[in-house]
């Protein structure tokens, strides 16, 4: 089954003829249209029920998400293609950023039968491919959601605004949002905003990847990345260092823990949260799991795990 998300960045009508029918050369393939946020979850438990063997998810992260959500645990596996502005995981696995230039590589996969279990976080029920936000993270992401309209056309710059007034006028950043509790006992009393990370980069720039910890990968635990401040210089020199790859270096106003199992995040207010590039709203608790092996990913050939 092939899900496009028409709406979405890069998908066209004339791209999704072209990836149908490199999908359906050799193999059966039924297309079917998103309309609504979390209808492709829907689409993708009901083809999971009727034991269709692969579900391919072409549209933004958002879609892939919601892809993954509908049948994670299940037989069916997982297969994406770029449709979206950014397209995070898909390029985490090496495919290019065009999508009719993805699909061949992608059929090479299949072809092959490049098939291999990988892990997804989970929090409050929700499975994530590559990354949760929390605070500040989440709070572009509104902003950036309230003129979605805009970003088929301007994808990096709607980002780069909508950090700089989120940072000028719409977050907190004198005092901490949220506090996080781990399974050893120990505790972070002052976030301001975290980063889980499934898999590495965080995100992209331009073509440029921010490389915040080469420790998440999608055959170990997660990894939980804290800011500890708002300080402007303290963030901007972490992220700048991310930017030329390695990874963030260890900083007093940063605190990261790898290989989680499980954690929790908690405030007496509530705090915003993203999902995989989903805005999903505030909440006063979130609680992660790490989930290996919860779902098969179709690889696209020649390309290793990240």
């Amino acid at each position: 089954m092939l899900v496009v998300n028409s709406f979405a960045s890069s998908v066209t009508a004339r791209n999704t003829v072209v990836v149908h029918r490199a999908l359906a050369r050799g193999h059966d393939v039924e297309l079917v249209e998103t309309n609504r946020r979390g209808h492709a979850t829907r689409i993708a438990q009901d083809a999971a029920r009727r034991g269709v063997d692969l579900v391919i998810a072409f549209g933004g992260d958002g879609t892939l998400n919601e892809v993954a959500t509908g049948i994670a645990g299940t037989q069916t596996a997982l297969g994406v293609l770029p449709g979206g502005s950014t397209n995070v995981f898909a390029r985490t696995l090496g495919l290019p950023n065009d999508p009719v230039e993805a699909v061949r590589g992608l059929v090479r996969g299949l072809d092959a039968s490049n098939l291999r279990p990988i892990g997804l976080g989970r929090v409050n029920g929700r499975y994530f491919c590559f990354h949760t936000g929390i605070g500040y993270d989440a709070a572009v992401v509104r902003q950036v959601e309230r003129r979605a309209s805009l970003k088929r056309w301007a994808g990096h710059p709607l980002f780069i605004g909508a950090a700089l007034s989120t940072w000028a006028r719409h977050y907190d950043r004198r005092e901490p949002h949220f506090a996080l509790e781990f399974d050893d006992g120990s505790t972070v009393d002052d976030g301001f905003f975290t980063i889980v990370l499934n898999t590495n980069p965080y995100t992209f720039l331009g073509n440029r990847p921010l490389d915040l910890s080469h420790d998440a990968s999608l055959d170990r635990g997660l990894v939980c990345i804290t800011f500890r401040t708002m300080s402007a210089t303290a963030i901007l020199s972490s992220l700048l260092g991310a930017l030329r790859g390695g990874g963030m270096q260890p900083a007093p106003h940063l605190d990261e823990r790898v290989d989680l199992t499980h954690f929790t995040v908690k405030s007496e207010r509530p705090f915003p949260y993203q999902l995989d590039g989903d805005y999903l709203g505030e909440v006063s608790r979130l609680e992660f799991e790490h989930h290996p092996e919860a779902v098969r990913l179709l690889f696209p050939q020649n390309t290793a795990v990240h």
